[in-house]
């Protein structure tokens, strides 16, 4: 198989926080079944079995783990996973990533992710009064305070980690106090998430809260957002941004490293709790449920034609895709981002192509002359 990504959901979409924007809820509550609870033991081993059936020696495998909040599932439960992981007979790379509200950290779940090398993504909203807006506590409470003090456990504890931070419409007016946030912090990674729009068929669809983001807000953001982030670099700080790593990556090196960025869909399978197999963590709806790990191998799942439909399926391109010069980077866009990044309903304007159109050539210029890319 040389390469697997599987993003593991072994708390399905229970969660001790309530987010206002949370896109997994939403996705959930249109499930006949909304949460699968806890993977019990026994799936999480036939699932592990089933999958070194279609390891070769010398492939890499990712596992990646998010909820819902992964932590309820409870730190022997992820101990139990890296030991039968690492007991299987084949000569693997194995690569894990965590992401988390950061509620649940202390200094034991530190202690593993230090010594088993996960890569933690911690949720973090730039700045209290956005993140207590939105991040709040079952019992309404923000949660901005506990969650830097869960930054700073896993910096003491030496764990490689990122921020990940939801861009709303309402934060991508401050991209100056965002950028203050992420110095103040010192911040070396973070990724921004656009804010998605409820999808369709959700029985009780959340209000917007004005945090849905569309097109000209992200292209606005980025775009105001990148002065800051070239002349930090010009001084000998380079930050990781997301969208500006993956820009370059592509453009000044033809690689991809984002999904959707060269138009296609990445390969990385959603397993939910209960073994239940998804094409992708957007679309963890019940009409796109693909098969059970705990029955079938990767194999088996993924080279079937619903996979391969799904992965080529996309919506009709608006007018505006056509005549883009930038149209092999995106050939339209995720189609979830498709109204929060893209062409946007109707197909008017794209954001992904104001960006680029405003930032591409300084970007380049920048990174050649300060990076030697």
């Amino acid at each position: 198989m040389k390469h697997l990504n599987l993003l593991f959901k072994p708390a399905s979409s229970l969660c001790n926080m309530s987010c206002r924007y949370c896109f997994y809820s939403d996705i959930s509550a249109t499930r006949h079944t909304p949460s699968f609870g806890i993977m019990p033991p026994a799936a999480t081993d036939k699932i592990i079995e089933n999958i070194f059936k279609d390891i070769n020696d010398g492939d890499e495998i990712n596992f990646g783990f998010q909820g819902g909040e992964p932590t309820l599932a409870g730190l022997p439960w992820f101990r139990h996973f890296v030991e039968n992981a690492a007991s299987r007979k084949k000569k693997t790379v194995i690569h894990y990533a965590f992401q988390t509200n950061g509620l649940l950290l202390d200094e034991s779940w530190c202690e593993f992710f230090h010594e088993k090398d996960f890569l933690v993504g911690l949720s973090i909203d730039a700045g209290k009064r956005f993140h207590d807006r939105n991040r709040l506590s079952p019992g309404g409470e923000g949660t901005f305070e506990t969650c830097l003090r869960s930054k700073e456990l896993l910096e003491k504890n030496h764990v490689e980690y990122n921020i990940l931070c939801v861009l709303t419409s309402d934060l991508a007016k401050e991209p100056k106090k965002v950028w203050n946030f992420i110095q103040n912090e010192k911040i070396r990674y973070i990724q921004f998430i656009p804010c998605l729009e409820p999808p369709p068929g959700n029985p009780a669809p959340r209000k917007a809260n004005g945090n849905v983001l569309r097109p000209m807000q992200f292209a606005e953001f980025y775009s105001r957002l990148l002065p800051l982030w070239i002349k930090e670099l010009e001084n000998g700080n380079y930050i990781s941004v997301k969208l500006f790593d993956d820009v370059v990556n592509y453009f000044c090196k033809g690689n991809p490293t984002a999904c959707g960025i060269d138009g296609q869909c990445s390969h990385q399978y959603v397993i939910e709790a209960d073994g239940s197999v998804y094409p992708c963590d957007f679309f963890a709806f019940d009409r796109y449920k693909i098969g059970n790990l705990t029955e079938s191998t990767p194999r088996e799942l993924f080279d079937t034609e619903k996979v391969r439909n799904f992965l080529h399926e996309k919506p009709e391109l608006p007018a505006i895709c056509k005549s883009c010069r930038f149209f092999k980077a995106c050939r339209g866009g995720c189609k979830r981002m498709r109204n929060v990044m893209y062409a946007g309903a109707g197909g008017a304007v794209c954001g992904f192509q104001s960006f680029l159109k405003k930032c591409l050539g300084p970007l380049r210029l920048t990174v050649r002359r300060v990076l030697a890319y």
